[in-house]
């Protein structure tokens, strides 16, 4: 039997425009809202993030992050 959505905890998230959009992006071209969306991609974590990629694009991002805070 399949578990329910149930969305039991919230929390305040703050995002970049071009992260919102993409999240919006994603989820309606996946028929979701953006709050099943994010559930998807959390709980399917290690099935959608490619192991040898993620480490990178991850070092790419902390590189840029104190000039993105400026």
């Amino acid at each position: 039997m399949p578990k329910r959505l149930r969305l039991t905890r919230r929390f305040p998230v703050a995002m970049t425009n071009d992260a919102y959009r993409a999240l919006t992006r994603f989820a309606a071209e996946a028929g979701l809202t953006p709050d099943e969306a994010l559930c998807f991609v959390f709980e399917n974590w290690g099935s959608i993030t490619h192991p040898e990629n993620l480490p990178h694009r991850l070092r790419l991002f902390r590189a840029e992050l104190e000039e993105r805070k400026a």
